[in-house]
């Protein structure tokens, strides 16, 4: 067992997690899906809120914002206008109190970033 462990060392294994799964693999998985995330200030398009699954978990704040948003009822072309849809929305989101992806500050004109 030690041997095996100073082998390993010596020819520069990969570490493994726990789960067996190697710890670099999983966090390159992670900055990859982080990568294809579009940035907040750049969520545009139709939304669907929903209660479990969604692509972006948000928070609605008065203050401090990550993206301004508004509501729109047709093309929603420039960044932080959502078209609030029951069917094929471009992305989902649920509403939560803590521990957000995203803190959304709903406003009337300029939306996007603060």
């Amino acid at each position: 067992m030690i041997l095996s462990v100073v082998l390993a060392v010596a020819v520069g294994a990969v570490p493994l997690r726990a789960d067996g799964r190697a710890a670099e693999a999983q966090s390159a998985m992670h900055v990859a899906a982080a990568a294809s995330r579009p940035a907040p200030c750049d969520l545009k398009g139709k939304v669907q809120f929903v209660d479990s699954f969604p692509d972006y978990k948000i928070q609605i704040v008065d203050s401090f914002p990550d993206i301004k948003v508004q509501k729109v009822t047709s093309f929603p072309d420039s960044a932080g206008e959502w078209q609030i849809v029951d069917s094929f929305p471009d992305f989902k989101v649920q509403v939560v109190d803590s521990f957000p992806d995203l803190k959304v500050q709903y406003v009337d004109s300029f939306p996007g970033c603060p």
